[in-house]
């Protein structure tokens, strides 16, 4: 960043597992069952925390917002005991400066670290993490030891505030901030917000908060933040601009950029003005230098994070007279090159999406009919799909991709793999089989999804014709994807609810749709999920405790049906037999 330009450079942004994980170890938030007795938190209870161990499973772990970040959610209770127990964020400052680089480091604000956490188990649910706030203020040590190193910048990532929030949490941000303005003195501080809009209420409060200097907006997503700006921006203070997106892969319309900056420099002091992108660029790739085979069309249209923030200092030059035109022509290029390409357009599936009919939508029969029609045992044993890739098989897609071994070569081993795979479920007499997904090497708006929609149609009756009578179309983003504002909400489920039932609605009645969704709150879209109108459901439960599943019975009929988790896959400890058996009791008894 620094060879690109870039001025104000985040520190504490680098992390082993996830930035709410790095905050909970700063805190010293630590479950009592980690047996964790102070002092600063090591690798083996930070990745206790994260993956289990043998004695105790890992923490819960949910989405970051409408992404596929993940993050490890906090427990906590009015016992919990805040104290400063990770010195990260000051160690990484201070590594940087000793290169000759003054950083801007970055910790998670008070707030949102709260709002996305939950009470520990036990706990009440009338408790309420935001009393929890004064104790957490303990952070001033933090704040005061990263003064001492020499920090004169400090970034506190608030993006809760784009959420809908009522006035009392409004108001907890405005204590809190006020409370802190002391610690904060000498600083220039900036709240950072991102993947959505604020609404006017959030803004106000943003705009008021004490001892701030800078706000960190995202004008990508957050385009009616901008009339927000436009008409109310406080004095002397400092806009962080997000207008280049840090969530896609894409080259930035450059053009488009400047336009909003323009506007914005009419409202903003031009010497408190800097660019910025829309969110952290953890969310894309890292640099296009490694691509080696893209032609040179398709590499014109991309940027990942390092192509990101070279936009992102063209662009300041550019408020500072000094406009690269060769760079800006060839963006242009690229942008009109993309839109026109017929590589981006297909005539035929855009012919088959526009001749979609209402029957396309939905299955003929009731769901109860399909169920009966496997005749599987009660309690029915299966896993999501994906095996692991041993070493063997990572080398073979490895050397298939440098075109070392042949494609005879390689579909020969993704069989002899599947073989494998399928032999194993069968000696353990597992009920429905899953091919293990050894392909897999790589996983890759609204007509787009039918357009897709109709390509894993094909894919499914081709299935079916096959002999297949059980397929999983997974749907992990659908979570995801879901909006932030609870308002856009009805729009975004209904197509995404279409497209999906679009991939399976000409098959038979005996063959069972399943999908699958990870990590995620199914209370605000149950109505969705049902109308998906699915055979089965599985969904990631070995982490999170029964009332995840209390939704599928509170209040709504569930009729499909649902395969909850009680394996977690991605820790190395072993449940012993008696634990699972203990889940799948009380899963019954909640179910």
């Amino acid at each position: 960043m620094s060879d690109a330009g870039i001025k104000y450079i985040p520190s504490n942004t680098f992390s082993y597992y996830d930035q709410v994980l790095d905050a909970t170890s700063m805190l010293g938030a630590v479950p009592p069952r980690y047996s964790w007795n102070g002092g600063e938190i090591g690798f083996d209870t930070y990745f206790s925390i994260a993956r289990g161990n043998a004695s105790v499973p890992a923490m819960e772990m949910t989405k970051w917002f409408d992404t596929n970040y993940h993050f490890i959610v906090p427990e906590l209770g009015p016992d919990v005991n805040f104290s400063y127990s990770s010195h990260k964020a000051v160690d990484e400052y201070k590594e940087a400066k000793v290169l000759g680089v003054d950083t801007v480091p970055v910790l998670i604000g008070p707030l949102s670290y709260l709002l996305l956490s939950k009470p520990a188990k036990g706990i009440e649910k009338t408790f309420s993490i935001l009393s929890l706030l004064p104790s957490f203020l303990s952070i001033s040590k933090i704040i005061s030891e990263l003064k001492a190193a020499g920090a004169s910048w400090i970034q506190f990532d608030e993006p809760t505030l784009v959420l809908d929030l009522d006035s009392h949490r409004l108001q907890a941000f405005t204590s809190a901030y006020a409370d802190l303005e002391s610690t904060l003195s000498s600083l220039n501080v900036v709240i950072d917000t991102y993947f959505a809009d604020l609404t006017v209420e959030a803004y106000k409060t943003l705009i008021g908060l004490k001892g701030v200097t800078t706000y960190g907006l995202d004008l990508v997503r957050g385009t009616q933040t901008i009339d927000l700006v436009k008409s109310s921006f406080p004095k002397g203070k400092y806009l962080f601009a997000g207008v280049v997106d840090g969530r896609n892969i894409w080259a930035n319309d450059l053009a488009s950029s400047l336009s909003t900056l323009k506007e914005l420099e009419a409202v903003v002091c031009k010497d408190n003005l800097v660019v910025s992108t829309s969110c952290s660029l953890l969310h894309t790739a890292v640099d296009l230098v490694n691509e080696t085979k893209l032609d040179d069309e398709i590499k014109s249209w991309l940027a990942f994070a390092a192509q990101k923030v070279v936009e992102v200092n063209a662009l300041a030059k550019v408020l500072a007279g000094q406009k690269d035109e060769h760079f800006f022509s060839a963006n242009a290029a690229a942008q009109s090159s993309r839109k026109s390409s017929p590589r981006v357009t297909n005539e035929a599936v855009q012919k088959a999406a526009a001749a979609l009919k209402g029957s396309d939508h939905r299955r003929a029969t009731n769901v109860s009919v399909r169920l009966d029609a496997l005749n599987l045992p009660i309690l029915p044993t299966t896993t999501i799909g994906s095996f692991p890739q041993t070493l063997e098989l990572r080398r073979v897609c490895r050397e298939f991709k440098a075109k070392k071994i042949s494609e005879d070569d390689y579909v020969k081993a993704i069989k002899e793999e599947i073989k494998k795979v399928v032999n194993l479920q069968e000696e353990l007499d597992i009920d429905v089989l899953v091919h293990g997904e050894p392909e897999v090497c790589t996983l890759s708006t609204f007509e787009t999804c039918y357009q897709i929609a109709l390509a894993i149609k094909d894919e499914v009756e081709d299935l079916e014709k096959a002999g297949i009578n059980v397929i999983q179309i997974d749907e992990a983003a659908l979570r995801e994807g879901l909006p932030l504002r609870k308002s856009e909400h009805a729009f975004y489920l209904k197509w995404v609810v279409h497209s999906f039932r679009i991939t399976n609605c000409g098959v038979q009645d005996t063959t069972q749709i399943h999908t699958h969704m990870c990590y995620s709150n199914f209370n605000d879209i149950i109505l969705s999920i049902i109308d998906m109108d699915a055979d089965v459901i599985t969904i990631e439960n070995s982490r999170s405790d029964e009332k995840l599943l209390s939704v599928f019975h509170e209040g709504v009929k569930y009729g499909a049906g649902i395969g909850p988790g009680v394996y977690d896959i991605h820790s190395s400890r072993i449940p012993s037999t008696e634990e699972i058996a203990d889940r799948i009791n009380k899963m019954l008894a909640m179910l």
